[in-house]
């Protein structure tokens, strides 16, 4: 079992950035792939980045893509989604999941909140 807990979250401008963290608890993430997903109001929950298991690859929506950057320090178990010259469009519940090599997303933070103002 994985508890993972987000933060980082904020009312920000746009252009701003923001850092938001996942630290886990229960498991060491490095055995894990790490995603950073995120829900708009009445929208679907979509992926925004992800980093596989050993951290070496890296993969990013095409929103996102130049301005975000995931990264994880296997120390203190936690996952950093960097995110710079936001937008509005950017406001949406953040949430970081886990998942096995090769699995499925199977354990999820509670969700931060971002909100960018024009």
């Amino acid at each position: 079992q994985v508890q993972l807990v987000e933060s980082g979250g904020g009312l920000v401008q746009a252009g701003d950035s923001l850092r938001l963290s996942c630290t886990a608890s229960g498991r060491t993430l490095s055995a894990y792939a790490v995603g950073w997903f995120r829900q708009a109001p009445g929208k679907e929950r979509d992926i925004v980045a992800a980093l596989n298991w050993s951290g070496g690859r890296t993969s990013y929506a095409d929103a996102v893509k130049g301005r975000f950057t995931i990264s994880r320090d296997n120390a203190k178990n936690t996952v950093y989604l960097q995110m710079s010259s936001l937008k509005p469009e950017d406001t949406a519940v953040y949430y970081c999941a886990v998942a096995r090599p090769g699995a499925r997303y199977e354990y999820w933070g509670q969700g931060t909140q971002v909100t960018v103002s024009s």
